[in-house]
């Protein structure tokens, strides 16, 4: 049996953060079993509270698909970090935090009183970790950034997107869940050094700079033998065919094939081993000099079969090869199904909702997952448990306009 408590249990973490990248980070902490508290403000909340989608097109700022995804197993508490009581309220609670994370543009936390030397004055063990789109230092620190800006300055989208077209944005808020992951990989790394130094430090993530080192291979090319990685669509630029995405009976599929053992099988798979000794189609490079004429010969049979008969047969003679699902496809998918990965939680406004699991399995610390908080649920539980408020203390700080 595994630790129902999770591998970060008894660690003390505020959340400052808002939109994607930081909430990402803290959620997988969350996940791990660290108690997240999550600081919002009075009456508005996390701006991601108020994007869509939202059940039945209501933007009811508790029922965002977006917030509720990025702030599972959190706490909720308001409190106002522009008076000088929010800021010293906070100054209590990271007496005892462990971690702090934040997301605002540099400068923020520092004209609030709240940058590292301060937050360090009052907890020497604290790890702060800073998410912004270009780090806090540099020439580009105070540029503004969301995920198209993420995508475009990093050369991700220089690499994306058919050749003879213009460059492609990436899908959804890829950049921003880059950072959140390095985030969180800085901060449990902190955290080990903190056992041994008995220090905390800050920690400076930049998106730009994650998303630069979501693709080092291609720097790497570029630095080794001046060779640009280009747009190449469907098909990687490599000199190999298949290695691109097709059309059957029912759906897309992908194939690939980089070995001569791969495409023989190929061959056999679609009943043509003549194309086996075939000079313009034998070989994987003889095939990317005449795709044309080789998808003319591969669709037609493709066409007729559906995408669980072609993955299946593929498969079964070591072909790389898959279905491309549509979302309702990947929540029936049998592989994901099989290993538990979809999790169901209960909202009280929303519903029950399915949510993405954990993208891995720990067998004495499993991740837990629990639904996300309303707007300021955990007042009274944090501020009267761990502060020692009293109600009417609570009645008198709502009134100030303070939480």
């Amino acid at each position: 049996m595994g630790d129902p408590l999770g591998l970060l249990s008894g660690l003390k973490v505020l959340d400052l953060t808002h939109y994607a990248a930081g909430p990402y980070a803290t959620r997988m902490m969350a996940a791990q079993g660290a108690e997240v508290t999550k600081i919002e403000r009075p009456g508005a909340g996390d701006p991601a509270r108020h994007i869509g989608p939202f059940p039945g097109d209501d933007p009811d700022p508790e029922q965002s698909a977006l917030f509720l995804y990025l702030n599972t197993s959190k706490k909720s508490i308001t409190l106002n970090l522009n008076t000088t009581s929010g800021t010293e309220t906070l100054k209590r609670l990271l007496v005892s935090a462990d971690v702090l994370v934040e997301n605002f543009q540099p400068g923020v936390m520092a004209s609030m009183g709240l940058d590292y030397p301060q937050v360090e004055s009052v907890n020497p063990r604290l790890v702060m970790a800073s998410i912004t789109y270009f780090g806090q230092t540099g020439p580009y620190k105070s540029y503004k950034g969301n995920s198209m800006v993420g995508f475009a300055v990093t050369g991700q989208m220089h690499m994306t997107g058919d050749p003879d077209k213009e460059p492609l944005v990436g899908a959804g808020y890829q950049p921003e869940y880059q950072a959140g992951l390095h985030a969180y990989d800085a901060v449990l790394a902190a955290l080990y050094w903190r056992e041994t130094s008995g220090k905390g430090q800050h920690i400076d993530v930049s998106v730009m700079e994650a998303m630069a080192y979501y693709h080092e291979f291609a720097i790497t090319t570029w630095t080794h033998v001046k060779a640009l990685s280009i747009r190449a669509g469907n098909n990687y630029p490599v000199g190999n065919h298949p290695l691109t995405i097709y059309l059957c009976k029912d759906g897309y599929i992908s194939i690939s094939c980089v070995t001569p053992r791969q495409s023989e099988s190929l061959f056999l798979l679609i009943e043509r081993p003549d194309l086996i000794d075939d000079p313009k189609l034998g070989t994987g490079t003889s095939r990317w000099e005449n795709r044309d004429e080789f998808d003319e010969i591969i669709l037609p049979w493709l066409m007729e079969r559906t995408m669980d008969e072609i993955v299946t047969a593929a498969q079964d003679l070591r072909i790389p090869c898959t279905y491309v699902p549509t979302f309702g496809q990947l929540f029936q998918d049998r592989q994901l199904r099989a290993r538990d990965y979809w999790v169901a939680l209960e909202h009280p406004l929303v519903g029950r909702h399915t949510y993405a699991g954990a993208p891995f399995k720990m067998d004495q610390t499993p991740m837990q997952v629990t639904r996300a908080p309303l707007l300021g649920e955990h007042n009274e539980e944090v501020y009267c448990g761990d502060l020692g408020c009293s109600k009417e203390d609570l009645v008198r700080l709502r009134e100030r306009n303070i939480i």
